[in-house]
């Protein structure tokens, strides 16, 4: 019997912000190629069934501040299943480029003489508008910030302060630890009333949102049990479904009059 040749293969992709439903049409054939898949802790679980049955599925998910895979043994599993199985997927929440260490991966992989693809999945973020926060709206929004909220040593990223100087959505990505921090830099430069939501597992059926003021963030969070995974949005547009209330209620009395 002729042997099959092995190629090596390495295909980061994104499983998107929490709903199945919302990974890529490529992404959903891939899976069901895939030989073995490599899924994270954000990586919706229902995704595995889409797979073979002879496909390996193996967790190296990494919860936030707590048990976690290390970033040489997911590289070193890389390595090891591209060149026993060939396809080897790495399943990853979100986008794999957006605070996803996704791209370190790929740099282990090319060299160690790997093949890889890239498969881009829709970031936490933009499952904003399913509560009704648009990232950008004209003449209120012109542009986007994203940042860390924690950053390698622990720190707030010194970035929020540079984007707190423009009109611009600001969106915080593992914030929920410093929240307080990020209250205090608001409330340091006479920003605390700026609008502001937090998101926690959004686009999933379980998903909280609420909406406030930055100043009211930390008292938010603990009065909604609010923890990671989250999202944070600070700027106008998280404050626009108030105005559009206030708006429809001057219409409606103006019309009634």
């Amino acid at each position: 019997m002729e042997n099959i040749k092995i190629i090596p293969e390495l295909f980061v992709l994104g499983a998107g912000p929490g709903d199945p439903e919302l990974i890529t049409v490529k992404g959903y054939k891939l899976l069901q190629q895939a030989e073995v898949i490599l899924y994270d802790n954000l990586a919706n679980k229902d995704l595995l069934a889409i797979t073979k049955e002879t496909c390996e599925k193996i967790y190296v998910g990494k919860q936030p501040y707590g048990n976690f895979t290390p970033q040489e043994t997911i590289h070193e599993m890389i390595k090891y299943y591209t060149f026993t199985k060939g396809k080897v997927v790495r399943l990853k929440g979100g986008d794999p480029f957006i605070f996803g260490r996704g791209f370190e991966e790929i740099i282990y992989a090319r060299q160690h003489g790997i093949k890889t693809h890239f498969i881009p999945g829709i970031t936490s973020m933009q499952a904003s508008g399913l509560q009704d926060i648009p990232l950008t709206h004209r003449a209120i929004s012109e542009g986007i910030w994203m940042i860390t909220g924690t950053k390698k040593d622990g720190s707030l990223s010194a970035d929020l302060k540079l984007a707190m100087q423009s009109n611009a959505t600001v969106v915080i990505y593992m914030g929920m630890k410093q929240i307080g921090a990020i209250t205090a830099t608001y409330l340091e430069e006479d920003r605390g009333n700026t609008p502001a939501a937090i998101i926690q597992h959004a686009s999933l059926p379980h998903e909280k949102c609420v909406k406030g003021l930055v100043k009211d963030l930390p008292e938010i969070a603990d009065k909604h049990q609010l923890t990671y995974p989250a999202i944070i949005i600070i700027g106008e547009v998280a404050g626009l479904e108030t105005q559009t209330n206030i708006f429809n209620e001057v219409k409606q009395y103006e019309n009634s009059h």
